[in-house]
């Protein structure tokens, strides 16, 4: 490569990896530590998130209904989650006067404790992760850093490339620390810029949901909509009970999470996850009429639009869960990698800086 261009190349990387790249570097950082979190979180909080009997009887998921209902009113919109290992609470995510999640004793039915939307550590890191604390407009913001992330591994990688390969991932530790700290830049960047690639790419699909659609409406398919309400009634039909047809229509599955809406004209939703569906929520969706319980539509993981099938296995391999606990300690390696990566260009472009005045 001539130098004229090599200059060019090292100016366009460094002051776009400058404006952007500590940005990136918390965003992916946020990411490791919200894997990290997690069991901490509930190592912290057993009153919300450890179960006092755990091998007790679940209680009906109408009791936990009721329980919802006196403590938020019945316009609050409830999604339940059930148990999903011995010894877990019940968790509400509540939408109305209060937004957040309730934790709710499973063999009870009592409520234990709330935590709101943006309350907590782990909140407040899932909202700078997802949306750098933006809300809905920093979704778009995230697909531009995305765009930069892939321009920084492109123009990195022009620069990496190597005359002589046996040098390729060299790192000297005898030119002192900021040599080691230059080589391990680049060789940590052709070595996992690819793997790093993927958990952005995956990232934003998710963030920002026009991908999606745009995908949907590129495979020609028409997106599955909720079925209206026909008649709607204004007593409540049995949560219990549609949960018993699900298991009757598909005795395999574990029931995900339970949409219980305030207004009589929207169905209550029902989510699976199928043993062959990779999601880990599952998005095979039943849908009930909230009055008769009659079954309105079921709409499988499989037969879903181009879209939401995709999301089905991208959702877990952004967060770790595709392939096991091993998947998700590289999940966190690769975040913290690409925060060391922005923190070690800057503390790169410092020294230089000051070699210069």
């Amino acid at each position: 490569m001539r130098p004229a261009l090599r200059r060019a190349w090292w100016r366009l990387h460094r002051w776009v990896g400058l404006s952007l790249g500590l940005v990136l570097a918390a965003v992916a950082l946020t990411g490791a530590l919200l894997i990290v979190w997690k069991p901490v979180d509930r190592w912290l909080n057993p009153a919300l998130f450890a179960a006092a009997t755990p091998d007790a009887p679940p209680a009906p998921l109408d009791a936990a209904r009721a329980t919802l209902r006196q403590a938020y009113g019945p316009a609050s919109a409830f999604t339940l989650r059930p148990p999903r290992e011995s010894g877990d609470t019940l968790w509400a995510y509540v939408d109305g006067a209060f937004h957040g999640l309730a934790y709710l004793d499973p063999s009870t039915a009592r409520l234990l404790g709330q935590r709101g939307e943006h309350e907590g550590a782990a909140n407040w890191m899932f909202e700078l992760h997802s949306a750098l604390l933006l809300g809905e407009a920093g979704r778009g913001v995230m697909a531009v850093l995305a765009a930069t992330y892939f321009f920084l591994l492109a123009t990195g990688a022009v620069l990496w490339w190597p005359r002589q390969w046996r040098q390729a991932l060299a790192v000297q530790l005898r030119g002192g620390l900021t040599r080691a700290l230059f080589d391990l830049h680049k060789a940590g960047g052709a070595l996992l810029g690819l793997f790093i690639a993927v958990s952005i790419a995956s990232g934003v699909w998710m963030a920002w949901k026009p991908l999606s659609a745009w995908v949907t409406v590129m495979a020609g398919h028409t997106p599955l909509t909720p079925p209206r309400v026909p008649a709607p009634a204004g007593k409540d039909a049995s949560l219990d009970a549609m949960a018993a047809q699900a298991r009757r229509l598909f005795p395999d599955a574990r029931i995900g999470y339970i949409g219980v809406p305030p207004a009589a004209d929207q169905p209550v939703r029902l989510r699976l996850k199928l043993p062959a569906d990779p999601h880990p929520n599952g998005l095979t969706s039943l849908y009930f009429h909230p009055g008769s319980g009659e079954l309105l539509a079921v709409h499988r993981f499989d037969r879903l639009q181009a879209g939401a099938r995709h999301t089905s296995w991208i959702y877990p391999l952004h967060i770790g869960e595709l392939g096991g606990p091993w998947h998700k300690a590289a999940n966190a390696a690769l975040g913290f990698a690409l925060a060391g990566l922005g923190i070690s260009g800057l503390w790169l472009w410092w020294r230089r800086r000051r070699r210069l005045r």
